[in-house]
């Protein structure tokens, strides 16, 4: 048996989020190579996207809503770039820098608002950003959307799906390293620092409304990034594909796999993408009417999470107090 805070756990939980991954990269296989991979490519790109929920959430402490918005400002910027003329490799800075530019935006309320009432902000930030696609028709084509060609690089383009989860999951492990490194650095300390209690934090020197626009920045570059990705593997954007729910699902993912853990974000990726799309496959095969009832993927998926919850309360890659300290809280 191991401890987690003092509460008695089995050790074959350990090995949960293991079989997780193994069963569910077995199905994907069973569906064909071709869709195994098309998933990949998306759960890396959420995954990069969770990273700036992980940062804003799980390092800095602050409630997020809005993260969808950040996401469109990549990809619309990304879209908008491209068929500019401008190289995808060479937009992909300026979209991750969109998304960058948005966090600092949706942050600024933090120096007056807290809690629950900052988090509001960013929901209406959030609805103000999707408002502004749809309105802004002469460049963003408005409610019709965007197509958005395939990524290249210097001729060379990422037409198939091996090629297009080759690129996500290079970037994602990029940002993973980048992540690694800025959370042992001082401003992650700060950003731990101002979580866990913004008054000492300010006591010992720390400034709470810069840290929170620093990690609101970075957060926004991580799902700029996602976004400018997204749009190629999509190939096409429209201002309704980042609304709320997005934004629900990204903070979701967050906690399913650990908002406290950069891991966290792949695998709360993992069970985002994938298992509702097996649960619909499997639906299909189920004798009777009521398997093909409405809802029933929602209540399904549900459950799955529910058993998360209570089986991995501090998420699938979450650990010990004692083993987030040793690894930086999160790194």
């Amino acid at each position: 048996m191991s401890r987690v805070r003092g509460v008695a756990r089995p050790a074959a939980l350990r090995l949960l989020p293991w079989a997780l991954v193994l069963a569910l990269a077995m199905a994907m296989l069973a569906l064909g190579a071709d869709y195994a991979l098309g998933k990949a490519t998306l759960v890396a790109t959420y995954a990069i996207a969770g990273l700036g929920v992980v940062i804003v959430v799980g390092q800095a402490g602050q409630i997020g809503l809005g993260q969808a918005a950040l996401v469109a400002l990549g990809a619309y910027a990304q879209a908008l770039l491209v068929g500019a003329g401008v190289p995808p490799l060479a937009a992909l800075p300026l979209g991750a820098l969109a998304g960058a530019l948005g966090g600092a935006l949706a942050s600024l309320p933090a120096r007056r608002l807290g809690g629950l009432y900052f988090g509001m902000s960013t929901l209406a930030f959030a609805l103000i950003v999707e408002e502004a696609l749809v309105r802004a028709e002469p460049w963003t084509q408005g409610a019709a959307g965007m197509a958005v060609g395939a990524f290249a690089v210097l001729g060379w383009r990422a037409a198939s799906t091996l090629e297009q989860a080759a690129v996500s999951l290079a970037v994602l492990a990029l940002a993973l390293v980048a992540c690694h490194r800025l959370l042992r650095s001082r401003h992650g300390r700060a950003w731990r620092a101002v979580r866990d209690d913004e008054v000492a934090a300010a006591a010992c020197g720390v400034a709470p409304a810069a840290v929170k626009m620093q990690a609101f920045i970075v957060g926004g570059a991580l799902s700029g990034l996602a976004g400018a990705l997204y749009a190629h593997w999509i190939g096409f954007i429209s201002p309704e594909q980042f609304g709320l729910v997005f934004s629900f699902e990204l903070l979701m993912l967050a906690f399913i796999g650990g908002a406290r853990r950069l891991a966290g974000a792949a695998w709360g990726a993992l069970v985002i993408v994938v298992i509702p799309q097996l649960i619909a496959v499997l639906r299909d095969q189920l004798p009777g009417d009521w398997a093909r009832a409405a809802g029933l993927e929602l209540v399904l998926f549900g459950a799955v999470i529910v058993a998360v919850v209570l089986l991995r309360p501090a998420g699938l890659a979450g650990g010990s107090a004692r083993s987030d300290a040793a690894h930086g809280d999160g790194a």
